[in-house]
């Protein structure tokens, strides 16, 4: 990724012995300024891609500028750069960004590295031959979830969380399997600190019917989602356990709610777990 020079002073190739009395370099505070000055360039820049990755319709510079709280002129420096390492694409007859397919190169990358294309999709895509529905891996990404994987069923009425896309913790099956399996201090901060939402009417949003749903999810084994995120979908979710015994990502069925009741999709809770020991076993634990 490159920097904007305008935002560094260049710095000379060499220094004479002697200039005038005495010659004097840059003193060390004036070198980890620029280098402070470097990192924050390339901060921002890495928080624009994670702006765009928000738009799946792109974003105008004016309106990247406001949401990352920069000034225009810097944004405008920042997405011609990353533009021209093709990180960013820009689309001249609406005058707006997209996330660039170098993007797209490094995100298949690391999913290669973590299994989670070539292990895990055969243990996918053999799900979804057996449920008929979409089958969705998650690990968690902070106080989100993060679609890592997903095979949708040959239905034509397809649930829409592809891979990249970021979902709520506390309203989603996956996220609260990741909740309610993940090690005990981050848990309680999790359970404590997340903003709960209001994403539909179902949505739990009371701190102590969240502390409640988490406990009976970790003594049953599973989680569910009934319209909690999305209006007309249901989903049930199980972990994928480390060598610790905490999960570090859940695998979902997910169905439209004419399909499928709550009764029937619980039922599919073995055929998941026995998927997610076998993704356990052959997934790179993080």
């Amino acid at each position: 990724m490159s920097v904007n020079r305008d935002t560094e002073a260049a710095e000379p190739a060499e220094y004479p012995a002697e200039a005038g009395p005495k010659a004097s370099k840059p003193s060390k505070s004036s070198k980890a300024a620029r280098e402070d000055s470097r990192t924050d360039m390339v901060g921002k820049a890495l928080g624009l891609l994670v702006l765009l990755g928000d738009e799946p319709r792109g974003a105008s510079a004016a309106e990247l500028s406001r949401r990352a709280e920069l000034p225009f002129s810097t944004t405008y420096r920042l997405l011609g750069s990353l533009t021209r390492d093709g990180f960013v694409d820009y689309e001249p007859d609406g005058r707006r960004y997209h996330l660039g397919l170098r993007v797209f190169q490094l995100g298949q990358r690391v999913s290669n590295h973590h299994g989670f294309a070539g292990t895990a999709l055969p243990i996918l895509r053999r799900v979804t031959e057996e449920t008929g529905e979409a089958t969705i891996l998650s690990v968690r990404d902070g106080n989100h979830h993060l679609t890592v994987n997903k095979v949708d069923g040959p239905q034509t009425f397809r649930v829409t969380s592809d891979p990249g896309h970021l979902g709520a913790l506390h309203a989603t099956s996956v996220g609260k399997v990741l909740v309610a399996f993940a090690d005990d201090a981050t848990r309680t901060q999790l359970v404590e600190a997340l903003d709960l939402e209001p994403l539909t009417e179902f949505s739990i949003t009371d701190r102590d019917a969240f502390r409640t749903e988490i406990e009976l999810i970790r003594r049953r084994g599973y989680a569910t989602m009934d319209e909690e995120n999305e209006l007309g979908m249901r989903a049930v979710a199980v972990p994928v356990f480390n060598s610790q015994g905490h999960a570090f990502a859940s695998l979902a069925t997910a169905v439209p709610v004419f399909r499928l009741s709550l009764e029937a999709l619980v039922a599919l809770v073995p055929l998941l777990q026995a998927a997610a020991a076998e993704l356990s076993a052959r997934l790179p634990q993080q």
